[in-house]
């Protein structure tokens, strides 16, 4: 197998438009693992937002979840394409040797999402991995040719976080972003989320502190809402319980976490708010490499954002013709308190940013991406 191309898919509107409407003739089964299906944290959507995609895109979509047995599912099923993840919980649920005698026999495509080669991210955070390049089964695996055919990352192509993971697998891996999801995202001003500025997101620990110097103080302002998971301590009990019913698949444990917000609630809530805030772990700001779901999903809604200094996000929007990115704290509010006062501007920026999202960000992009490698 020749090396995957280390960079973006360029993928047009009109020929997502063509490739969508003639999708049905070219139907393939694609199954997706997803051992979180419980999970009401950023994966949920991400699985929401592919399956949407495929299946409007005519694929038929079948999902590998805990209690499955692989070699029964995909007897059943006889998928073209699997795509999973190098995360350890992922691996725990699978069959290595028996899906490369698939792919050896039946032409099974196995795409897997790779952890950051060398990560940044905590390692006492629950259900995160460690850096690829000290997990010894993730490279064994690799070498074995057993971990995929081919590799992707949220990550862009000159993020640091991934140097060596190239020359160790032999082959580069290909940069799918998040993006929006048009078909669970539907923006209606609804009156009980009229707010001048909104957030949603989680709490996590590593946000905290720029939460306390970012995001609170404009509550003495404006009317600020902030919308998510763990903003109690409840909250973030309950998630540690839940995230550990996940783990060990145990029954009403891994359930007992439920969303904070319908699934329909997230793109009113973008389009009932005059600023949209979007903050980002303090590792995307210090690497660049990638953005969150919010960076794509705010413009699609019509929402004005506002994000943290993040470089990749200039990759995909022009700053300032189709998002405002604030590069300090001082500027941060004085950009919020501008286009606050200045809404023709903030809407016409707004009006772009969807353009933008719907010509290469949504979720049918990406699918492209994956179908190209087939």
């Amino acid at each position: 197998m020749s090396p995957v191309r280390s960079k973006k898919s360029k993928i047009s509107a009109d020929s997502l438009a063509s490739r969508t409407s003639n999708g049905m003739s070219e139907s393939i089964t694609v199954a997706y693992h997803n051992p979180y299906p419980d999970t009401i944290y950023a994966t949920r959507y991400v699985f929401i937002g592919f399956q949407n995609a495929f299946k409007q895109m005519g694929h038929k979509f079948v999902v590998f979840s805990p209690g499955q047995d692989l070699e029964e599912f995909l007897n059943e099923h006889k998928p073209q394409l699997f795509i999973t993840a190098s995360h350890f919980f992922y691996r725990k649920f699978l069959d290595h040797e028996l899906l490369k005698r698939w792919r050896q026999s039946r032409g099974l495509v196995l795409l897997s999402k790779i952890d950051f080669w060398d990560s940044p991210l905590n390692k006492n955070r629950i259900n995160e991995a460690p850096s690829m390049k000290d997990d010894k089964e993730a490279k064994r695996l690799i070498k074995a040719g057993l971990l995929g055919d081919y590799y992707f990352h949220v990550a862009g192509q000159s993020d640091k976080r991934m140097d060596g993971f190239a020359k160790f697998a032999g082959q580069g891996y290909i940069t799918i972003p998040l993006a929006a999801d048009p078909y669970s995202l539907k923006p209606i001003f609804t009156p009980k989320f009229k707010a001048d500025i909104s957030f949603i997101g989680t709490n996590l620990p590593q946000k905290r502190q720029y939460f306390k110097e970012w995001l609170f103080p404009l509550d003495d302002k404006y009317d600020l809402k902030l919308y998510g998971q763990d903003w109690t301590r409840r909250s973030r009990l309950l998630g540690y319980v839940t995230k550990g019913g996940q783990y060990f698949n145990l029954p009403v444990i891994k359930s007992l976490q439920k969303p904070p917000l319908k699934l329909g609630e997230e793109a009113k809530i973008y389009a009932s708010s005059k600023v949209l805030v979007n903050i980002h772990e303090d590792y995307q700001r210090r690497y660049g490499g990638d953005c969150n779901e919010r960076t794509f999903k705010i413009p699609f809604c019509g929402g004005f954002e506002i994000s943290d200094d993040v470089a990749c996000v200039r990759d995909y929007f022009v700053e300032g013709k189709e998002l405002v990115i604030a590069r300090s704290k001082e500027d941060w509010f004085d950009k919020i308190d501008y286009y606050f006062n200045h809404e023709a501007e903030a809407k016409k920026i707004a009006q772009a940013g969807r353009q933008k999202v719907l010509a290469a960000h949504t979720y049918e992009h990406r699918v492209l991406q994956m179908l190209d490698l087939l």
